[in-house]
């Protein structure tokens, strides 16, 4: 069964660090782009970043552009997201998905995981 698995998300002060990892199951990670989303309550879900198959090529929100960081480990089947400088405004439940393109919309992405709130508060 394919299953993306999120985990890392928590409760963290202004200005403070999180890594996400996104680890799948029951299918080879290898041949699909991945994707970080979030949702904010009353907001829609957005893009924040995307890895192509390979990791040679990433794509950033301008509102996270210097402060994120995504990366990928094909063997462990994992993707991250590395997020520093966290601001209050980046408070949402974080999602990642798999797709077959290289994109930030959240329709092009199939596969999709259950989420991880990250809450950026003092």
């Amino acid at each position: 069964q394919l299953q993306l698995v999120e985990s890392g998300g928590g409760l963290v002060q202004p200005g403070g660090s999180l890594r996400l990892s996104c680890a799948a199951s029951g299918f080879t990670l290898d041949y699909y782009v991945i994707g970080w989303f979030r949702q904010a309550p009353g907001k829609k879900r957005e893009g924040v970043s995307c890895i192509s198959s390979s990791g040679g090529w990433t794509n950033y929100a301008d509102s996270v552009k210097g402060r994120f960081t995504i990366s990928r480990d094909n063997a462990k089947k994992t993707v991250y997201l590395r997020m520093n400088s966290l601001k209050p405004e980046d408070t949402a439940i974080y999602y990642c998905a798999a797709g077959r393109y290289h994109s930030l919309l959240p329709t092009e992405y199939t596969y999709w995981g259950q989420g991880t709130q990250v809450t950026v508060s003092s």
